[in-house]
């Protein structure tokens, strides 16, 4: 499918920054219409008629022909639809920006890093997430102790009190995220969190326009240990919240019972600049909601070198300066 102008005819794009469906040809707002594909075949652009090439998990990707933005049906809908997504909040030049900010000052990063040619081969892509919901009850036991010391007389005394520690809590856990592509690296979206998944919304296809996407390339049930084990580190947590106001507590029984558990499939706004210098990839990856970013910046031997070069001219120089003051003065 690709949405196409009624006014002109230009593919129009979901704008982050208008926060609404923009026509960069005659500018003119929420003008879409959608247009699906008659040729059946997911490689045909729908538009233009050229040949597309796909990947295993390719949703929606730009034509190398007519530059329109397409997304696949058969990759949104049935058992691919998404069920919920957070659009894209960052357009490519407040990313751009973001970026510059953040490495400005990197004095030793190749001179070409932040280059305007460079950074437009930044890419907004929708990546594949699972959601988990659960409802937990904890069944929690524990020995606390609280120390009391005194001093009378000439004497220091020392009262520990025991107790029995009981606490019976019921947690509901709600979008505990764990992203479903092979493509992007576990660790790097575990660092780009977190989103505001209050800002989760039913999913629409026209949110995809202007941007790259992926369908989920794992099942809810290949992944979820990863929710799991995440709400398990929370419960934890918010069950020794509950108990306070003791010296010392020696948990004796922890038993979490997971009474529902539900998912749902839904997509995360990321951009991703990949810059290449002398032969290794340096992937820098942008939040599309919050401008968080993850990524190592690339170091240029020869402005090291050039900037040891110039430290060593100061410092000789300064050296050389004192030497002719100190021979003056005797």
């Amino acid at each position: 499918m690709i949405f196409k102008c009624r006014n002109c005819g230009g593919n129009v794009v979901y704008s982050p920054e208008k926060h609404k469906m923009f026509c960069p040809y005659c500018e003119s707002e929420e003008s879409e219409e959608l247009q699906r594909s008659t040729s059946g075949d997911m490689h045909i652009c729908p538009d233009c008629g050229g040949e597309i090439p796909l990947k295993d998990h390719t949703a929606a990707t730009q034509c190398p022909y007519c530059s329109n933005y397409v997304i696949l049906d058969e990759r949104v809908e049935g058992e691919y639809l998404p069920g919920k997504i957070i659009p894209f909040k960052l357009g490519k030049e407040t990313c751009k920006k973001t970026l510059r900010d953040k490495f400005e000052k990197s004095v030793f990063a190749p001179i070409d890093f932040l280059s305007e040619v460079r950074l437009n081969s930044m890419q907004g892509t929708y990546v594949p997430f699972w959601f988990y919901d659960y409802d937990v009850n904890v069944d929690y036991q524990a020995e606390g102790t609280k120390v009391r010391s005194w001093t009378s007389g000439n004497m220091r005394y020392t009262e520990t009190s025991y107790y029995d520690v009981r606490r019976n809590v019921d947690i509901n856990f709600r979008d505990i995220p764990v992203d479903a592509s092979v493509d992007m690296p576990d660790d790097v979206m575990d660092l780009m969190e977190p989103y505001d998944y209050k800002q989760l919304i039913a999913f629409e296809p026209r949110y995809m326009s202007g941007f790259y996407a992926e369908k989920y390339n794992m099942g809810a049930n290949q992944i979820e240990s990863r929710a799991r084990k995440k709400m398990m580190e929370d419960t934890g947590s918010l069950t020794k919240a509950q108990v306070g106001g003791y010296s010392s507590v020696r948990q004796q029984r922890n038993d979490v019972r997971v009474q529902d558990a539900r998912q749902t499939y839904g997509l995360l706004p990321v951009w991703k600049y990949l810059y290449r210098y002398k032969g290794q990839e340096y992937p820098f990856y942008v939040n599309g909601q919050t401008g968080k970013i993850v990524g190592t910046v690339p170091i240029s031997a020869g402005k090291v070198w050039i900037y040891t070069g110039t430290l060593w001219a100061c410092l000789t120089a300064i050296l050389a300066g004192v030497t002719m003051w100190a021979q003056l003065l005797l």
